[in-house]
């Protein structure tokens, strides 16, 4: 559950996310201070109380004299991260197979069908959107508040990557299929199922990114006076 937005930088650092995660600030662009503070109506002290939030969860680093910058997620970064999200999240499906109610399984059916409706209209968006709901009830009914902070943090640097897993052929039917195996899972109260059942699905997002972005690469033709390509790090889609 999000925590209410009690300040004014507190507000800012939630409208610099949105523009981080809708690419409108870029992976690795200059963040520009006085067009921001321009933009948003504000002076520079919210804007770097902001900016300070964004650079302790990871989503803008501070370079002396230089400023901030977006961060990028390079391939290690997801080769470190999705292992631990696997293994939290993982957890999550434990817990919640074990203590889900007739009320959780039945607003879990609902969104489900959601995501299934999606999957069958190949709106990525809509299912994503769905997905993130249907993770976030999970997280809800393990009923963990350590878990959900560790997840939550992690979460926040995935946004700049995991949407684009769902471009990759077959991948949208394949998530769908991981997902009903996780519910089936946690319908009959099998944890370990429900644990396995989430770790795998979770490292299958990590695979897909990996095969398309290797599938980027392959179709880039260098010529003799191009720059190199870079290749490790990932564009924004959303998340």
């Amino acid at each position: 559950m999000a925590k209410p937005l009690n300040s004014l930088h507190d507000q800012v650092a939630e409208r610099l996310r949105s523009l981080i995660f809708a690419g409108e600030l870029s992976p690795g662009s200059w963040v520009d201070e006085v067009q921001l503070c321009e933009s948003l109506s504000i002076s520079r002290t919210p804007l770097r109380e902001a900016l300070k939030v964004l650079s302790a969860e990871g989503l803008v680093r501070h370079e002396p004299r230089r400023g901030c910058f977006v961060s990028e997620v390079t391939e290690q970064d997801l080769d470190d991260i999705f292992p631990v999200i696997a293994m939290l999240e993982g957890r999550c499906a434990h817990e919640a197979a074990i203590h889900a109610t007739e009320a959780d399984i039945q607003a879990m059916t609902l969104l489900h069908e959601q995501l299934q409706a999606h999957a069958r209209a190949g709106q990525i968006q809509s299912y994503y959107a769905t997905n993130f709901s249907i993770h976030e009830a999970i997280i809800a009914m393990a009923g963990n508040k350590w878990l959900a902070m560790a997840i939550g943090d992690l979460r926040k640097i995935l946004k700049l990557a995991r949407l684009q897993q769902l471009n990759a052929p077959g991948r949208l039917t394949q998530s769908l299929k991981e997902h009903l195996a996780i519910f089936a899972a946690i319908q009959v109260r099998d944890p370990q199922a429900a644990s396995d059942a989430m770790h795998e699905h979770l490292t299958r997002q990590r695979e897909a990114l990996r095969s398309l972005r290797q599938s980027q690469n392959s179709r880039v033709q260098p010529t003799s006076i191009s720059m190199p390509a870079r290749t490790t790090t990932l564009t924004t889609l959303a998340l």
